[in-house]
């Protein structure tokens, strides 16, 4: 249910009745538990408008609810604000059927959008590393949001399969193979630096791979094939990355930048024959005037070099038509660093003029900052080379076992483990998910594996601490009635019906932390109310009323976590 809608309605009714029918409604959750559950704070305006006591005018709003089956009370407070408490009955209804949806009581999108999300992005030519991780895990969140609201999501991870640097990457694969026949490329980062070596000290190796860039663009078939076989041993590694971290992403969502090469020259042809590509120094450039310099200059977005040759613009010139034309999206997400904005503005702008992004089709950037390690700087491994994410991964499983077993010394080692894993995993992902996409972060193993405050470990064991509540409740009925008296139930009820609104606002935003903190406050929610209010020892509709809040709390808990792509456990 879209609990916020819901209110904002009845406080627009109340306006009219109260003669200010044509203010907007401002309302947002309370900011204290004690004054109630919302607050209205668009009375103030309207009352400067309309020239009367803002607090008279916001006690004829209160007066209009009292007769709302929604609201249970409407006090003035302040200035001018009004608290509303909503009935117990209205909540009680809505939980219960909250439990018997399939979807929490989350309805879907009235007007679903097909979302092509691109995300990941890894460069084929090097293991994947930490730099990653970010477009990885909230990419993959936000499409489980949109996806959970009854969107069509269409996964893109657009990886670099093309280009100068595959001709010395093949050269060296031949060569690699022809003195060794048992040759596997096993390690990436390895295998890239010693071709590098290979091309920079040798003038005949160099030059043969660059016979091997004219060959590969020129669709010579034994030359593909070797490029064939390394971009798929690359896919391997990062299959296994997206497989560590229980992503989507799987390799049908793999469009390389080499599925574009066709479409290259005819986007150029046709800026050029809109006249929106000029020739500037032998060079092919759309000039943004809405992007002038200090000088009043317009911005140069280059199209194809001088000498024919292609870059980024290019090829994400052609990559929107196809997502526009061939895949039919209407809604364009793309998760990239921060420091890639200007290059969006540009490519969204340049496209728009073309025609490639109708009026029709929304295209967003979806930046994100830098993860830093504690000595503010670009996380790092302490030689200073780039962490692979591989390594990374592997020790947070290791590093989250380990802290499971001194926890709960009677494990087995198999279950330790297994618990590690998720918890492990779990960990890293949500210290990145629960900041602010756009802002560093800084990467700490203490604090992101810490068992208190808004940690995946917290949530992970409030949820085990839920299940344990049914392991020792035995039989109950969930179709009982709700009967919400105590306050901590009714705060308890109100959290767990915002879920859908908490849902819109990230698949709006395209913001997890959202979502992170939602899930944080349902949390500490639920913990306060189990120490004040007693489950198992209750009895009659007592009990069985706080046994289905207990059971929506585990629910939302277990779904909101998934959404963000993290494991939930029965037993920690």
């Amino acid at each position: 249910m879209n609990l916020h809608q819901i209110v904002a309605d009845e406080a627009a009714k109340a306006f009219v009745a109260a003669d200010i029918g044509g203010s907007p409604v401002v309302l947002q959750p309370a900011k204290n538990a004690d004054f109630g559950d919302f607050q209205i704070n668009g009375v103030m305006g309207a009352a400067k408008q309309l020239k009367q006591n803002p607090r008279e005018l916001a006690q004829k709003v209160a007066d209009a609810l009292a007769e709302s089956q929604v609201i249970e009370s409407a006090e003035v407070a302040g200035p001018g604000f009004i608290n509303l408490r909503l009935r117990a009955e209205f909540l009680a209804q809505n939980i219960q059927t909250a439990l018997h949806s399939e979807h929490l009581g989350v309805t879907s999108a009235a007007q679903p959008k097909t979302v092509v999300i691109d995300y990941s992005s890894p460069n084929l030519a090097k293991e994947m590393h930490v730099g990653h991780l970010r477009s990885s895990i909230i990419g993959d969140s936000i499409s489980r949001v949109l996806e959970f609201l009854g969107n069509k999501v269409v996964r893109q991870n657009h990886v670099g399969d093309w280009g100068t640097q595959f001709g010395m990457l093949v050269a060296y694969m031949v060569e690699q193979q022809q003195d060794n026949a048992e040759f596997e490329l096993s390690d990436l980062e390895q295998f890239y630096r010693a071709a590098k070596v290979r091309f920079d000290e040798s003038p005949e190796f160099a030059d043969t791979a660059r016979e091997y860039v004219v060959k590969l663009q020129g669709g010579d078939e034994h030359v593909l094939a070797l490029w064939k076989q390394f971009v798929q041993i690359s896919l391997t590694h990062a299959q296994n990355v997206y497989n560590t971290l229980g992503l989507k992403l799987t390799p049908e969502d793999v469009s390389g930048e080499s599925r574009y090469n066709d479409d290259l020259q005819p986007v150029v042809d046709d800026l050029t024959a809109k006249g929106l590509a000029v020739d500037s120094d032998g060079a092919k450039v759309v000039f943004l005037d809405e992007f002038k310099n200090k000088e009043g200059e317009p911005a140069a977005f280059i199209v194809q070099k001088k000498g024919g040759g292609f870059l980024y613009a290019s090829t994400d010139l052609a990559c929107i038509r196809y997502r526009v034309g061939r895949l039919k999206g209407n809604r364009l997400l793309y998760v990239v660093d921060t420091r890639q904005a200007l290059h969006f503005d540009q490519l969204f702008t340049t496209s728009r003029k073309a025609g490639y992004l109708p009026e029709n089709v929304e295209a967003q950037f979806i930046g994100f900052g830098t993860m830093m390690g504690k000595d503010g700087k670009p996380f790092k491994t302490r030689s200073g080379d780039t962490v692979k994410l591989v390594d990374l991964l592997s020790e947070a499983v290791d590093r989250a076992t380990t802290l499971v077993k001194s926890k709960n010394p009677d494990l087995s080692a198999e279950e330790a483990v297994k618990i590690g894993q998720t918890v492990g995993i779990g960990a890293v992902k949500y210290a990145d998910l629960s900041k602010n996409r756009t802002s560093d972060y800084v990467f700490d193993w203490e604090s992101m594996l810490s068992f208190e405050g808004n940690t995946a470990p917290y949530l992970q064991y409030a949820y085990t601490r839920v299940q344990s509540v049914f392991r020792r409740a035995g039989e109950w009925n969930n179709n009982a009635q709700l009967i919400l008296t105590e306050p901590l139930e009714k705060q308890l009820a109100v959290e767990l019906l915002k879920f859908e609104d908490v849902l819109n606002n990230v698949a709006e935003t395209s913001y997890p932390h959202y979502l992170a903190a939602y899930l944080y406050q349902v949390a500490t929610l639920f913990s306060r109310f189990y120490e004040a209010c007693p489950i198992i020892k209750a009895e009659g509709e007592v009990r069985e009323t706080r046994l289905q809040l207990a059971k929506l709390t585990g629910d939302t808990l277990k779904q909101g976590l998934e959404l963000l792509g993290i494991e939930t456990l029965e037993v920690m």
